[in-house]
């Protein structure tokens, strides 16, 4: 089985590697330090096994996990034994390891991974209609019905018990809620990012830190949002 290690401690990385070593079931393909290589590499190259750490910084394995399509079977390794309920919650999760990790121990992983059935892939089930109808949204401004294609439309921004959408030339002012709207646009083009904010997914211009740039408008991304944005980015 084609397996890879993600921790951002070295020693840890090398003893996972050394303990698979002694198991021929077990190929080490690719180790990483932080998750967000392991995501790039995972966009190109499918593995059966995923050695995961959960505390790294800035973007830890739970939010990893949120990012996997098709998830392979995950096991974590970590110091931390408060986290094995939270992390059970996700179904590929086949063991959790608690550092040190054992010889003994890791073989009795490496037989629950071989008896383990495959997980079927999940479907994505995204936000908002996946079944949107057209192109185009109309919105009721001062009794009128104003069409805005999908494509035109940057971002949705909440404003109390309003939201302003704004597209590439004009702004609206709609009594309705994010909720709301967000049921009825397509999630292959659009994202909530934010609590307040919905953007267009293609009109992003570069992503830095916790937010987005689409044309001169920086967004904010929550923490809860990131993992959904980061399993969209087509990453090389």
């Amino acid at each position: 089985m084609k397996c890879i290690i993600i921790d951002d401690e070295a020693s840890s990385r090398a003893i996972v590697k050394k303990l698979c070593s002694t198991l021929p079931d077990l190929e080490v393909v690719q180790e990483f330090e932080n998750a967000i290589e392991a995501i790039k590499f995972l966009n190109r190259q499918e593995v059966d096994v995923i050695f995961l750490d959960l505390h790294m910084p800035g973007f830890s394995g739970i939010d990893f996990l949120q990012t996997l399509k098709n998830p392979p079977k995950v096991v974590i390794t970590t110091s931390d034994p408060d986290f094995a309920i939270a992390s059970y919650e996700y179904e590929m999760i086949i063991d959790y390891l608690v550092k040190p990790i054992t010889p003994k121990r890791f073989e009795k992983c490496v037989q629950k991974i071989n008896s383990s059935s495959s997980i079927p892939p999940k479907q994505n089930k995204g936000t908002g209609s996946e079944n949107a109808l057209g192109e185009d949204l109309y919105i009721n401004i001062d009794r009128r019905l104003i069409k805005l294609k999908y494509k035109e439309i940057l971002l949705i921004e909440a404003k109390g018990d309003y939201i302003n959408v704004k597209t590439e030339t004009s702004e609206f002012l709609v009594h309705t809620t994010l909720k709301k709207i967000n049921s009825k646009l397509p999630a292959a083009l659009f994202l909530q990012i934010h609590r307040s904010y919905i953007i267009n997914f293609s009109k992003i211009i570069d992503i830095e830190d916790n937010s987005v740039l689409i044309e001169k408008n920086v967004i904010p991304i929550s923490r809860s949002n990131r993992p959904e944005l980061m399993r969209r980015l087509n990453l090389l």
